[in-house]
């Protein structure tokens, strides 16, 4: 009998930790030959920049597989399923395959895809492991109104689908197989106690969650989870399976150009002050820093700004500030923009 090589899908919203996660996951491979396939929602590859940077040895940057413009569910016959058998079809294939979705991208589509005829007796997808920004859900960031989180959870259990980003959480706990609240750092002791509580009442029997700081969950807790969840689809409900079809009209993406960085804690003090300004969800990137030979990755979730230097700019590689901003529809693009090149 054919053995099927086994694929972890990993997905979260925007900024949970997931590349934080595939980083770790890397640096203690032990010698397995992992194979990537990074999902992006805008037009930087600015995850599979981090991952290719990322100096793991082992890490090369034709194991990485970078799908852009969109999420893997909406575009599985076109970029996804050929991309699993271009790593199928090589003469020593992946021991293991992670995929990791856009943080728009519903999970459950993405499964599916596994059933199509020529992967399905090769590969099986060995579990969805979702990841959740754990002080990002205890600031309420998945409701539409953070202020009166607590009013309605006290008044009604049964909370009405008020933000995007409420149906976009419960379908991602859906179809997962392990939940890892991650930056549990960041939360206090009686936070996370509620928000590991109110998880797991989401969560199907069975499906545990861990907790997690940057990301660092042992490769033995999220590989060999043994799900086969492509033979399991119906215990998994999603909201689509009633739609019939799936789009992103709830969010929009650009990029911006920046000029050159004189003091990044002075870029990302801006950054915060348009964050709070305006609909932005997250905004991820790299810059330019005036005399530093290193480029600078800057990453934001709500008003958390963080930013550090990942790696040398290579010789005749563009020395140039761009970032990616992600939010809800109705985002004002121009506003947003000249406020950030103001920076």
């Amino acid at each position: 009998m054919t053995i099927r090589i086994p694929a972890t899908v990993i997905t979260g919203f925007l900024g949970a930790g997931k590349t934080s996660m595939i980083r770790h996951l890397l640096s203690h491979a032990k010698g397995r030959r992992l194979a990537l396939v990074i999902n992006e929602f805008g037009d930087i590859g600015v995850d599979a920049e981090i991952v290719k940077g990322c100096g793991v040895q082992g890490c090369e940057e034709d194991a990485v597989l970078e799908l852009a413009n969109g999420c893997i569910c909406c575009t599985v016959a076109d970029d996804f399923l050929p991309a699993i058998e271009t790593l199928l079809d090589r003469e020593e294939p992946p021991d293991h395959i992670v995929i990791e979705t856009s943080g728009l991208a519903l999970p459950k589509p993405l499964v599916k895809a596994f059933g199509w005829p020529s992967v399905r007796t090769r590969v099986t997808v060995d579990g969805v492991v979702t990841v959740l920004d754990a002080p990002a859900y205890a600031a309420g960031l998945f409701a539409a109104d953070p202020a009166a989180v607590q009013a309605q959870r006290e008044a009604d259990d049964a909370l009405d689908h008020e933000s995007p980003l409420e149906e976009l959480l419960e379908e991602q706990l859906a179809c997962a197989d392990l939940v890892v609240l991650n930056k549990a750092d960041l939360v206090d002791e009686h936070d996370m106690r509620r928000i590991g509580e109110e998880i797991g009442a989401m969560l199907r029997p069975a499906v545990k969650h861990v907790a997690a700081r940057e990301g660092a969950v042992d490769p033995a807790v999220l590989l060999g989870l043994g799900a086969a969840a492509e033979d399991d689809l119906d215990s998994r409900p999603s909201h689509i399976d009633e739609a019939g079809e799936h789009d992103h009209d709830d969010f929009t993406t650009f990029s911006v150009e920046l000029d050159e960085v004189d003091s990044p804690p002075r870029l990302a003090a801006r950054l915060s002050e348009v964050i709070s300004a305006h609909r932005i969800l997250r905004v991820k990137g790299f810059a330019a820093v005036a005399g530093k030979d290193m480029r600078l990755l800057v990453q934001a979730v709500g008003e958390r700004v963080r930013h550090y230097y990942d790696r040398e700019w290579r010789e005749g590689e563009a020395r140039r500030s761009r970032l990616v901003v992600i939010g809800e529809t109705g985002l004002d693009e121009a506003r947003v923009r000249e406020a950030l090149q103001a920076a």
